[in-house]
């Protein structure tokens, strides 16, 4: 016979305040994102309005009056009980400016680019027009997001299902997910949200009408894909049973499709327009020193409304409350407490950005004085966290989706971030320099007779640098430089 019984345990949890999630959701945002974030919580929030905040500390110091308070919030990026790394996969003193700008840091920061529509807000656009509910529409979005600047979506739908669990708290089957990415993945451009090359191809192609050279493409792609990618033409041909004619015609439809749909992007009679690259910070040197910007000069002060505040006030002092008083306080504390950690959260937000950007700048020097990419060090996400005291994961969110403007350019910020590479004299150097070195052999050699992957290889040895064949192809890739056989003329 069964009974109950009652049994007590202690174990440990950690728990994300409201203050380390809105500050861990801000430093992900560049400056353009943190604009129409900033907009949407003035629209969303009545406690919170436009203009200069109180003496810093008031709150805090009301907030200690009040029952149950602890403190958590405050400070969240030292929150010593919360790691990061537990959730996402992936000191010294900087004599840098950050604040007060002289005539010459103003003029410097007028930077002529304007913002356009950028391909991910092209892609939210047409969400709204499809069939999705609103919790649909939430997630689809939530995916468009990961979607990169090529077209791919290089998560799968377990992953984002987890994301999004940690994010937003929402938990989403896999089922679910995956019908809403392959909805997707018939927006425009054609192949967009695809997981790789071989996906992205067969979505353009299905989406074509069908013809005897469409279907026979669709069968290459899906069951030669191998063959395909490697040029063996004859191999298909036996495969397949198809002339060379044929084989030819459907070559051509192929070659006519985009590997990369988010290079599309150029303005078409969608009136799209090309994604502008608008800096997070600016980098000048002034006189031999190097100061650093916060490039937020659309974005503007925020502070608590003082009516809500007095309102709060002058219920807290009611002891006799009644129970619609109780209610409505209860709404406007929510209000205020949610305009508070807004702020502070942008604040942490700058201050960290300022602090990893200040280390970034030390470390690589040399680059942001002379601009020479030879002089870039090779530098990991651990060595900056280090040198700040913040948690990896919190320098890879600095980084990502950011971009810096120096006197030689723009760059995104995770460029400064470079693998050592050791040459046979023992000197370490970073992948940039072997990159660039690679680049000119390729620019230099004889089109008609093109350094194959193999001849960079002992190339690059003669210059002291030791690299494999597939570091070349990958690094070739990236420069988008085609194989040998078709950079050769005739």
């Amino acid at each position: 016979m069964q009974g109950l019984s009652l049994t007590q345990s202690l174990k440990q949890q950690q728990r994300l305040s409201p203050a380390q999630i809105q500050v861990v959701k801000m430093l992900e945002l560049p400056s353009v994102d943190l604009l129409q974030r900033i907009n949407e919580e003035l629209q969303e929030n009545p406690a919170l309005e436009e203009g200069k905040e109180e003496q810093p500390g008031d709150y805090e110091k009301e907030m200690q009056e009040e029952e149950g308070y602890d403190g958590e919030y405050d400070n969240p990026l030292q929150n010593d009980d919360f790691n990061y790394d537990d959730y996402v996969s992936d000191d010294e003193s900087l004599d840098y400016r950050g604040a007060g700008m002289s005539a010459q840091q103003t003029e410097a920061a007028e930077i002529p680019i304007t913002a356009g529509t950028s391909f991910g807000e092209y892609l939210k656009s047409q969400v709204y027009l499809t069939h999705m509910n609103k919790a649909e529409r939430h997630i689809a979005k939530f995916v468009v997001w990961n979607i990169d600047e090529d077209g791919y979506l290089r998560r799968t739908a377990e992953e984002l299902c987890d994301d999004m669990a940690f994010r937003e708290g929402l938990i989403v089957s896999e089922e679910e997910m995956k019908r809403i990415i392959s909805e997707i993945q018939g927006f425009d451009p054609p192949g967009v949200g695809a997981y790789n090359l071989q996906e992205c191809l067969l979505i353009q192609l299905r989406q074509k009408p069908p013809t005897p050279v469409i279907e026979r493409a669709i069968e290459i792609i899906e069951k030669d894909f191998d063959n395909f990618s490697h040029r063996r033409l004859e191999r298909i041909q036996q495969l397949r049973m198809i002339d060379e004619e044929e084989l030819k015609a459907v070559m051509r439809e192929i070659g006519q499709l985009n590997p990369k749909p988010g290079s599309a992007w150029v303005g078409t009679v969608y009136d799209r327009q090309q994604t502008t690259v608008i800096p997070d910070f600016i980098v000048s040197n002034i006189q031999g020193e190097l100061t650093i910007q916060l490039n937020d000069g659309d974005v503007p002060d925020l502070k608590v409304n003082e009516s809500y505040s007095q309102m709060l006030s002058d219920l807290s002092d009611n002891k006799a409350k009644t129970a619609k008083q109780k209610e409505t306080l209860r709404f406007i504390r929510q209000k205020v407490d949610a305009a508070h950690w807004f702020i502070d959260a942008i604040r942490q937000r700058n201050e960290t950005l300022m602090r990893v950007m200040g280390a970034i700048v030390k470390s690589q020097r040399g680059f942001f004085e002379q601009g020479d990419v030879t002089l870039l060090k090779p530098m990991v996400l651990q060595e900056i966290a280090d040198k700040t005291g913040y948690d990896v994961s919190t320098i890879s969110r600095v980084s990502n989706s950011k971009y810096v403007q120096t006197d030689f350019g723009i760059y995104p910020v995770k460029y400064f971030f470079t693998d050592r590479m050791t040459t046979v004299s023992g000197e370490e150097i970073s992948n940039e320099e072997v990159k660039k070195s690679i680049r000119e052999l390729i620019d230099n050699e004889d089109k008609r007779n093109p350094l194959t992957d193999q001849d960079v290889v002992e190339e690059m040895k003669k210059k002291g640098y030791v690299i494999a064949r597939r570091t070349v192809a990958k690094y070739r890739d990236q420069y988008k430089i085609p194989v040998a056989r078709l950079r050769k003329d005739i």
